[in-house]
This record gives C-alpha cells, sequence and structure tokens, in this order.
C-alpha cells in the first residue's frame, strides 16, 4: 500500500508539472497574436502619459523649477522599456509564421515560447510602468548654496576654521570629524564650513545638511537627503529604506557631494542611508561633529580636529561684545565684576553667549555682585543656567549607558573648580564606593577605572592633564552640570553638599543634614570641626587640604553610620583622632597621609569593613601595632611615614591575608629578608623604598631582589650595595620573562658602591629612570654581565630590548659613568634626557634614527664642555641631535 501512495503523489507532481506547461504554451504561444496587440496598446498609452509628464515638466523647467530625481529616473526607464519594444517588434512577423494549427502549435516550438514569453512579461512591465507615471509634482526649485544663519563675530575661531578648511580641502580627506564639549562651537565651526562653501563654490554640486541628533533614524536622515536632492512625494515616502538608499546613490554617485552632519552621537552607517564612497577621484566629503572620541573612530576618522573652549582673551572679547559697551561701562566697578563672570564661563562659548545676554542689560553694581555670588555658590540658579546651558551639556552625560559611570562622572564634581584630579586616587575612591567591584581583584579592578576615566575623557567630560596623563580635570561648566544631576536637577540641593575650595574657617549651616550624602568641604582654611549632626545618609566625607585644621571633635563622626569614604589627609596640622572613629562601622576608605598625627587609636581596629588605609608621609606616626586587626584591609600605604618597620611589624602585616596593594619604607636588611622570606608580601608591594642600608663587615654586600609582579616603584637611597642582583632568577633561567613587568620608575641616589645597574632589563616597561651620586658607577648596564653567558643564554639576551618605554633619563653625578648601553637604542618613547657631572660620559647610545618621528625631544646638560666633548655615531646622528639640545644654567 506504500508503494501505492508513493506512485500516487508521483502521478500528481507530473500532472502539475504538465498542467503549468500547457497553461505557458497556451499563454506564451496560442495567445501570442492577442498578446503583441495588448502591447502596442499598453505602449501607446505609456507613451501618452510619458508626452504628459514631459509637458508638465518643460512648463514647470520654464518657470526655473528642476525636474524631480524620480520623475528623470521614471522617463528614462520609459525610453529603455520602448527601445527593448521596437526590437521585440522587428521579429514579429517572423514569429506569427511560425504558429500552426490554429496557433496552438509553433513550427519551432522552443524559438516561439520565449518570444511569446518576452511579450507576456513586458506586458506586465509596462503596465506598472504606466501606473507609476502619475506624479503630483514633477519639478521643484533647484538646490542651492543656501546660508545658514550664524552670529557675526566669531571670537577665537579663525586658526581652528583655517585648519578644518586646509584639512577639507585635502583631497586625501574623504571624512572629517569635530569633535569636543557641548557648547563649545562645533555646529558654529560647521556652519561656518557650510556658508564658506556656498561663498567659494569650489566645484561643489551640491552640500546637504543634516541635524543628525541622540534618535538617532535612517529613515528620517534619507528625507532630509532626499528633500535635498528632490525625493519628494508619495511615491518616494512609501519607499523601503533599501530602495531610497538606491536613489539616493545613483544621484549623488553622479555629483560632488559634501554632506554635513551635525550632532551625531552612534555611528552613522552611510551605506544604508545611500551614500557612495568618498574617494581622492571624486572629491566628494562627509563632515560631521559628535561630542565623543568612540564615536570618531566608529566613523573611521582616526585624526579627528578638536574644537577646545575659547582662550582667556578671546573669551572676554566675545563677553564683551555680548554684554555691551554701555552695560560695562556705565559703572567703575563693572569691568572688573564682568572678568569675574566671563571667567567662571571658562571660555565655553555657550555659557558666555548665555550669561553675557543675560547680563548686558544690567547697569547696577549691586546686580554683577549678585551675579558672582551665585555663579559662586550654586550656578543653577543663575537666569538661563538650567535651559539654555546645563540641559544642552546634560545630553552628554545622559548617554553614558552605565549607572556606575554615572556615578564615577558625578564624584568628580566633588573636587574644587579647575582641579587637577589623580586618576589613581578617584580610581580608589570609585572601588570603595562600589562603582567598580573590588571583588574581581586589584587588578582588574584599576583596569575597569581607567576604562571608566577613559570613556569619560572620550565623551569629552574630563580632560587629561599633566605631562604624562596621570590626571583628569573637569571643566567648571560641566562641573555645574554634575552637581545639578546630584541634586536631581536642583530639586535637592542638600544631598550633595560641595563647597571644596570656597575659603571656608568653619563647617557651614546645613538646614537638613538628614538628606546629605555627599559632603566636600576640601581644600579649604577650616580650623576646627565640632558638633554632632546627624547624617545617617552620608557616604562620602572630603576634609582633605584644610591646612589649617587642628582638631575634630569625637561627637561629630557619632551619626555617620553609613560612611564609606573619609578624607583627611594633606592636613598638616591636625594631631590627632577621635576615639569616636570606632562608630563609622561602614567605613571603607580612609586616607591620613601628609597629616601630623603621632598615633593611631587602639579603636581604629573596630574598623573590620575598612579595605583601603592610607598612612603615607605621616612623619610623627610612630607605630602601627594592631594593623593586623583590619581583616578586610585590602591597600595599605606607609611609603615615607616615620614608621621604622621591626621584626614585629612585618609579621602583623603578614596576617593581612587579604592584602594586595602595599608601600613601604625598607630600612634594615634584617626586615628585608624578612619580607623576602614572607613572599606574600613582596608580591603586594607597589612601591618601595630602601634607604640606608647598612652592612656588619662579615655580610655580603649585595642586594638580592626577588621578583616583584606589583612594583611600580623602586627608590633607593644612601644604601651601602656593591651589586644588584635577582634573587631566585639567575642567568640559566629565561631572561624574557621579565621580573619587574609592572616597574615604571626607578630612582637611585648615594649609593656609593654601585659599579653596574645590569639588573634594570629585567624591567622592560620603565618610563622615569634617575640616578644621581653614584661614585663608582661605570655602566648602566654592563656589557660583560650580559654577554658573559653561555652561547644559548645570549641567544635569549638578544631577545631584550632594554628602555622601550623609557621616556626620562636623568644622570647626575657620576663621576666614572662611561656607558650607558654599548650600542645605539631606538628609545621609541623618549621625551628627554638630562645629563650633569658625568664627565666621563662621551658616547650616548643614540643614532640618527633614534626616537619616534615627530615626537619632542630634548637632550639638557649643565657643561657646556661635556657636550662638545660628546662623540656621536655619525655625522647625521649629531646633525639629529644637536638642535635639540639645551644647557641649563
Amino acid at each position: 500500500m506504500g508503494s501505492c501512495i508513493s506512485l500516487q503523489i508521483s502521478c500528481d507532481q507530473v500532472l502539475t508539472r504538465a498542467y503549468s506547461c500547457f497553461f505557458s504554451l497556451g499563454n506564451y504561444i496560442h495567445k501570442l497574436k492577442d498578446n503583441i496587440v495588448a502591447l502596442e496598446k499598453a505602449i501607446e498609452d505609456l507613451t501618452a502619459t510619458r508626452d504628459d509628464v514631459l509637458r508638465r515638466v518643460q512648463m514647470e523647467e520654464g518657470k526655473g523649477l528642476e525636474r524631480l530625481q524620480q520623475v528623470q529616473v521614471w522617463l528614462k526607464r520609459v525610453e529603455i522599456i520602448r527601445n527593448q519594444f521596437y526590437d521585440l517588434l522587428s521579429a514579429r512577423n517572423i514569429e506569427i509564421q511560425r504558429l500552426c494549427f490554429y496557433s496552438n502549435c509553433s513550427t519551432n516550438l522552443s524559438s516561439s515560447y520565449t518570444y511569446g514569453q518576452r511579450v507576456f512579461l513586458m506586458i506586465k512591465e509596462v503596465e506598472n510602468l504606466n501606473s507609476n507615471g502619475f506624479f503630483e509634482i514633477v519639478a521643484a526649485p533647484a538646490p542651492k548654496l543656501e546660508m545658514r544663519p550664524i552670529q557675526p563675530t566669531i571670537m577665537g575661531r579663525e586658526t581652528i576654521f583655517q585648519r578644518a578648511w586646509n584639512r577639507l580641502m585635502d583631497d586625501g580627506v574623504g571624512t572629517m570629524g569635530l569633535y569636543g564639549m557641548g557648547g563649545v562651537g562645533k555646529t558654529t565651526l560647521l556652519t561656518q564650513i557650510h556658508n564658506t562653501l556656498h561663498d567659494t563654490k569650489n566645484g561643489v554640486d551640491i552640500v546637504i545638511w543634516v541635524v543628525v541628533s541622540s534618535d538617532l533614524q535612517i529613515h528620517k536622515i534619507q528625507e532630509d537627503i532626499g528633500e535635498k536632492l528632490g525625493f519628494i512625494g508619495k511615491e518616494w515616502n512609501k519607499k523601503q529604506e533599501s530602495q531610497k538608499a538606491v536613489d539616493i546613490l545613483n544621484c549623488l554617485s553622479k555629483k560632488r557631494f559634501v554632506l554635513l552632519l551635525d550632532d551625531i552621537w552612534k555611528k552613522v552607517d552611510l551605506t544604508k542611508i545611500g551614500i557612495p564612497s568618498q574617494t581622492r577621484e571624486n572629491k566628494c566629503k562627509v563632515v560631521f561633529t559628535t561630542r565623543s572620541l568612540d564615536v570618531c573612530a566608529r566613523m573611521g576618522v582616526h585624526d579627528p580636529m578638536e574644537v577646545q573652549c575659547l582662550s582667556t582673551n578671546d573669551a572676554w572679547e566675545l563677553f564683551q561684545e555680548k554684554v555691551g559697551q554701555i552695560s560695562l561701562g556705565s559703572h567703575p566697578d563693572i569691568l572688573e565684576l564682568a572678568k569675574k563672570v566671563a571667567g567662571k564661563c571658562r571660555g565655553l562659548p555657550l555659557a558666555l553667549n548665555v550669561i553675557g545676554e543675560t547680563m548686558a542689560g544690567k547697569r547696577a553694581v549691586q546686580e554683577w555682585h549678585h551675579a558672582v555670588d551665585v555663579l559662586t555658590s550654586y550656578a543653577a540658579e543663575f537666569s538661563g543656567m538650567d535651559d539654555h546651558i546645563l540641559l544642552i551639556l546634560k545630553y552628554s552625560y545622559d548617554n553614558l549607558n552605565d549607572k556606575h559611570v554615572r556615578s564615577c562622572f558625578q564624584y568628580c564634581a566633588l573636587y574644587p573648580e579647575d582641579y587637577s584630579i589623580k586618576k589613581y586616587r578617584l580610581i580608589d575612591y570609585w572601588i570603595c564606593e562600589g562603582f567598580i567591584d573590588g571583588n574581581i581583584g586589584k587588578e582588574r579592578a584599576v583596569n575597569q577605572g581607567y576604562e571608566i576615566l577613559g570613556t569619560l575623557v572620550r565623551a569629552c567630560l574630563l580632560s587629561e592633564e599633566g605631562k604624562n596623563k596621570l590626571e583628569v580635570k573637569m571643566h567648571d561648566v560641566v562641573r555645574e552640570m554634575a552637581l545639578w544631576t546630584l541634586s536631581d536637577l536642583g530639586k535637592n540641593k542638600e544631598r550633595c553638599i560641595v563647597q571644596a575650595g570656597s575659603g571656608l574657617r568653619k563647617v557651614p549651616k546645613v538646614e537638613d543634614w538628614g538628606a546629605v550624602r555627599r559632603l566636600s568641604l576640601m581644600n579649604n582654611g577650616i580650623e576646627e570641626i565640632s558638633g554632632s549632626p546627624e547624617c545617617p545618609e552620608l557616604t562620602t566625607l572630603f576634609l582633605q587640604e584644610n591646612k589649617s585644621l587642628v582638631h575634630i571633635s569625637g561627637e561629630f563622626f557619632r551619626h555617620m553610620r553609613k560612611l564609606v569614604v573619609l578624607d583627611l589627609s594633606e592636613n598638616h596640622q591636625l594631631d590627632g583622632l577621635p576615639e569616636q572613629i570606632s562608630e563609622l562601622v561602614a567605613l571603607r576608605y580612609l586616607d591620613l597621609s601628609h597629616t601630623n598625627i603621632e598615633g593611631l587609636p587602639a579603636c581604629l581596629q573596630d574598623l573590620k569593613t575598612l579595605i583601603h588605609l592610607n598612612l603615607e608621609c605621616m612623619r610623627r606616626l610612630g607605630s602601627i601595632a594592631g594593623i593586623s586587626k583590619l581583616s578586610s584591609l585590602r591597600t595599605l600605604g606607609l611609603r615615607n611615614s616615620n614608621i621604622m618597620l621591626d621584626v614585629m611589624s612585618v609579621k602583623e602585616l603578614h596576617l593581612l591575608e587579604h592584602l594586595e596593594i602595599l608601600t613601604i619604607d625598607i630600612v634594615s636588611t634584617m626586615v628585608l629578608e624578612q619580607m623576602i622570606d614572607a613572599g606574600t608580601l613582596m608580591n603586594c608591594m607597589q612601591e618601595v623604598s630602601i634607604r640606608c642600608l647598612i652592612y656588619d663587615q662579615e655580610q655580603d654586600t649585595k642586594l638580592r631582589l626577588p621578583t616583584m609582579d606589583s612594583l611600580r616603584s623602586l627608590t633607593m637611597w644612601n644604601c651601602e650595595i656593591s651589586e644588584i642582583e635577582i634573587e631566585r632568577l639567575t642567568w640559566n633561567t629565561n631572561p624574557t620573562s621579565p621580573c619587574f613587568f609592572n616597574l615604571s620608575q626607578v630612582i637611585i641616589h648615594v649609593c656609593s658602591s654601585l659599579k653596574d645597574l645590569t639588573w634594570l632589563l629585567f624591567a622592560p616597561n620603565i618610563t622615569y629612570l634617575m640616578i644621581e651620586q653614584l661614585e663608582q658607577l661605570q655602566e648602566l648596564i654592563s656589557h660583560a654581565k650580559a654577554t658573559g653567558v653561555t652561547e644559548e643564554e645570549q641567544q635569549q639576551l638578544h631577545k631584550i630590548i632594554p628602555f622601550q618605554k623609557l621616556q626620562i633619563l636623568h644622570l647626575s653625578s657620576l663621576p666614572e659613568l662611561k656607558s650607558i648601553y654599548w650600542i645605539s637604542l631606538s628609545f621609541p618613547c623618549l621625551s628627554g634626557i638630562y645629563v650633569e657631572r658625568c664627565p666621563k660620559l662621551r658616547k650616548l647610545p643614540l643614532d640618527s634614527k633614534t626616537g619616534t618621528v615627530g615626537k619632542k625631544f630634548v637632550l639638557q646638560y649643565k657643561e657646556t664642555e661635556w657636550i662638545e666633548s660628546v662623540e656621536w655615531k655619525d655625522e647625521a646622528t649629531k646633525l639629529h641631535f644637536l638642535p635639540s639640545t639645551k644647557l641649563l644654567i
């Protein structure tokens, strides 16, 4: 039975196929004559429709209008189908003569079938084309390079405009990105570019301006572009994005265009829109503005132009322009007050415009005093600040997707205006606050912190500062926006109280201490802290850098049970802590560095949640007894304090089983040996200062350093050591496995018996190296030690190229030094060498290829005789470096 069913299905398939074939033969051969007649009629109708459209087009063009692209495309398709019709018609008589059996068959079945199929399909195509030939509008005004409105005076923008224009005119530049913080003038600069194209033309056929904004919609961009190109009407609107992209592509491919995309927040897929590639040959351009460096990279622009705030002089000129000379001259004191108000804007054009226009009609000196007071105390209350300035800047904050990243951004506002914030300190705060998960391990947590900082920098919410970009700074107006968001857009001002750097002499009055979550009174002149505020929600307390602070009452800490971060650093007069600090049961971060505290209260041991304790540079601190009771401690700073570690102290440190980071001074060979034996402590060391090591006559004066993976900074001073060796890593092991991979700073001075520092080969990532007063030092890297090994070991050593990350090399008071390295090195990161009192150093490991092309390099020296005695490798090397030398007086 199964076979019967199978056969039945096969027969059905055969019959279906046969019927289909017969039906096609009937349509294509039997009805061929009728189909030809129908095709001729369809072509006649299409031709009539075309003539009507052309007549309308010619009338509109006579009025100075330009035919729409969709009309032109339709007319082109009509001509193509008409030409195909006449080609098909030329074989009509031959194909009709082949018909036989009353047109039911053909003498050449294959040929007649193919011909009949073409006739049948062309009828459908002609009818479809004819139905699409009814246009509401056939022509529109020709696209023009219309001027865009712009303020008449653009202070301080001449230079950056010229740079941007020159880059745009470079045939090798197809896509150009302009980035910068909100309100800095990116749109103004783009408008200048647009209007200059209007004035100069430069062979450009069409300039298209599209405002993209944060809500990126491909179809909206296509509509804006299509309108400029003449694609309008119901038929265009009905098309899919992919169909619109084809129309835009076909149109722009024939033009030299410049596409200006303003305010993009994410990558715009130009291909999906239908934008042709920009090449050197077609000279087409795309220019966009954004607040994000990440967006620039995703758009394929890796060298974007940053639009920065105005200089002080240019900002003042713009502010004067907005305020007007009549107001500025209406009272003798107003001019100086106006400079203070302008200064609060920190060169941000948006703020200068809004605040300048607000102050334009104010001619009473009291009004200007009030403006200074408001901008200093709570700028969000200044007229126009919240809705015209802060709201615009807040878009950048809203675009931060992660809530923890937003919290990290807001945290930076706890610092004073124009304050350079150390990156590592911020990250430590963030870990303790819980914005970063500290349980993933210190290294991973720190890396995540730097990722967050990078995100904020690339979003133009922070800027990197310092020679090595170790600090960040927040623009004052961005800081006001951050404080505004912390206060729920001004609804809860006491949630976050920041009076940092305000010149306070005492703790300010607060109406509702219960609402305060963060309090920053750092960088003031507060002398005494007393009272007992009820702060059940307080988590962050910044009291650092109050140079006059002498006393904190115990009652002050009594009602802060949620406090997580307490910073008391840089309070140089503070000489004690109250016992009530033990009531800070949630405390995770405590910084007492650079204070005058003599002893830690015993109750400090009760802070069981404390994970970060900084006791660095406490010159009067005598003991850390009991520190092992801080069972959660992960980071401990002891460097440059007065603590003389002994055997008992080391034992206590060894009991801190969660310790990950330790900074410390070592002043005893016995303590050093004990710490080496306790290997876990050596693995925790991040910054180490070894000083005043004195050996007995019977002792070996070699210093044996163990592998320290976490070590970042090493200082050695006044040590009686003759040689530094690597403990547990001899020349018989693979030297390509560094012992000090993270070591970046090395300072060695007054170690008179050292003859070389060959061990530096095992620290490949040193960036700063200072060597001073080593009276017997002859070679920085000993040629004999590095090559006096077996052939196999020597091959391995050849893989080590020293000083690849070195940026600064400082050599001073080294009377016997003859060699840094015996051959030339590339020094790809080197920016400076300082040489003083090194009379025998004649050869430097430099050649004409040393350094990075375009990177600024300075060779500084103190004695003219020394630079004249240098034996350069060759003339090319001399010519390469002599212009970079500088005599220090």
